[in-house]
């Protein structure tokens, strides 16, 4: 094993375990090693606090009331608002809509933009290495304008064959949506130059940062993308709660998405006009405490630095694959020149199943399976992987009893 090797981190990782209460628990009488974050982060006590305060002290409906609660759990709402346009560098607080999630971000481009916008032949540019919530939308679309989806293949690394999507750029492409970092394998792609070429064909460009947002600084003013999505429980934050980022421009000229109260003007049974970005997107009651965990999440995140946690993160994906290269029979799935937090792996001749069983009686939480991204199974021939993910909490102790689990696994199959 390499324990003991010099830790290469900024971060104080134990002083910082502290913060996250379930890290501090056994399962099946081993401590808990949580590897699976890229399905979800563990959430630190600032988080768990502040959701709970809301609830226990500034419970109301936001926007419409005039007494104390009302206006407290408004200010608190539009506080985490402006607390996401910081982190992202947003323009403004109009760009930014509160969702469910990242799914919801994207269904919601694909039925406004997308519908208001997109006709028969029209071209939907994606790639192989989505995500299920950002092709399926797609695939609804293009069923119901006759739109055409069209797919940049990626090579045997996990990176995308760039060549092939500048070919995919044409007169008829519409939209280009990509996944900023892929979550079955840690691939990070080339955002800038994917939008930079987008843009020179005025073709609008939405990413789907689900991944990458917990992981990698983002500036999407830097950026220039047209749409960013992510979610807040990848952030350390609560389910239930999510932001798209819009250009202003777009989202002005983008029918409601779901009618509602909070999203009008003025109603009358004559017809009904709508409020302005974003409350034109945020029909009924939204899920305030989750946006006031989220803003507690991003408190959070930036006091620890994103910087920091980028470069913790890679130390351990670089001990971890440096690592795997020592397991005969055990073979990593992606890797890209550019690849964060994501560990894909299989073993000769044991389902990615029986791995995750195996070693979740050793307290080690990894995810098995397809990652929601079918596609990439399909061009590697492979049913499942076996996945470990980072986070800021992780360590390299951890990468040693996961390897130690692995070893354990391929005793009980005789390898």
């Amino acid at each position: 094993m390499h324990s003991g090797r010099a830790a290469r981190t900024a971060l104080d990782v134990e002083r910082l375990r502290q913060d996250f209460p379930i890290l501090h628990q056994q399962v099946y009488g081993h401590p808990l090693v949580y590897l699976d974050n890229a399905a979800t982060t563990q959430k630190p006590r600032a988080v768990i606090d502040a959701v709970r305060r809301y609830y226990e002290r500034d419970n109301s409906n936001v926007h419409r009331g005039v007494h104390a609660l009302s206006q407290r759990a408004t200010e608190e709402y539009e506080g985490a608002r402006e607390k996401v346009r910081a982190f992202l560098n947003a323009g403004s607080v109009r760009e930014l809509v509160f969702v469910r999630g990242t799914t919801e971000a994207i269904n919601l481009v694909a039925s406004t933009f997308g519908r208001s916008r997109i006709r028969e032949g029209d071209e939907i540019v994606l790639t192989e290495m989505e995500h299920h919530s950002n092709i399926v939308p797609w695939q609804l679309l293009a069923e119901q304008t006759g739109a055409v989806l069209r797919v940049v293949p990626i090579n045997e690394d996990g990176e995308l064959v760039m060549g092939e999507f500048e070919k995919f750029l044409g007169p008829r492409t519409r939209l280009v949506t990509v996944a900023h970092l892929s979550n079955a394998l840690g691939t990070i792609n080339p955002v800038r130059r994917i939008i930079e070429l987008a843009h020179a064909h005025d073709v609008p460009v939405l990413l789907d940062g689900a991944q990458a947002a917990p992981h990698i600084k983002v500036d999407v003013q830097e950026l220039d993308c047209d749409f960013y999505a992510f979610s807040g429980h990848k952030l350390y934050g609560p389910t239930g709660i999510g932001v798209l980022y819009g250009k202003a421009k777009w989202l002005e000229s983008m029918p409601p998405y779901q009618g509602g109260g909070e999203m009008i003007r003025q109603v009358s049974f004559k017809g009904s006009t709508y409020g302005d970005i974003p409350c034109k997107f945020e029909a009924g009651t939204p899920n305030i405490a989750g946006a006031v965990g989220l803003g507690a999440a991003i408190d959070y995140v930036r006091g620890v630095g994103l910087d920091a946690i980028a470069a913790h993160e890679q130390d351990l994906l670089d001990y971890a694959l440096t690592a795997a290269g020592e397991v005969p029979g055990m073979r990593v799935v992606g890797r890209a020149r550019e690849k964060a937090s994501i560990l894909s792996f299989v073993l000769e001749s044991i389902h990615p199943h029986d791995i995750g069983t195996i070693l979740d009686r050793y307290g080690l939480a990894v995810r098995a399976g397809h990652h929601c991204a079918m596609p990439v199974m399909e061009h590697y021939c492979l049913p499942a992987t076996a996945r470990a993910s980072f986070a800021l909490y992780n360590t390299r102790a951890e990468v040693d009893a996961l390897i130690a689990g692995i070893r354990k696994v391929q005793e009980v199959f005789g390898q």
